[in-house]
């Protein structure tokens, strides 16, 4: 079972490897869109990069209405926990 801090880590490694930015730049309560600059194509590049990354597979309109690096590992986080049982 993956850590809140591993999924955490792993979700700044997709996000800086898309959205070309420094991993110092992302925190937990940066938003996607408005504080990381995600596009709408990059949010969904983002969606298909953390599939990948967790052997996961996400619902995409759940997926894309989560709009902070926080959200983002508690979502990651349960559908790991779903899906990997």
């Amino acid at each position: 079972m993956l850590s809140n801090e591993e999924i955490r880590d792993r979700i700044i490694n997709v996000t800086t490897m898309i959205l070309n930015i420094e991993p110092s730049q992302i925190k937990n309560e940066s938003d996607f869109a408005s504080d990381l600059g995600a596009e709408s194509l990059q949010s969904v590049e983002l969606v298909a990069g953390f599939e990948e990354e967790f052997e996961i597979e996400m619902d995409e309109e759940e997926a894309l209405s989560v709009s902070s690096v926080g959200e983002a590992v508690e979502y990651i986080a349960k559908v790991v926990a779903d899906q990997h049982d």
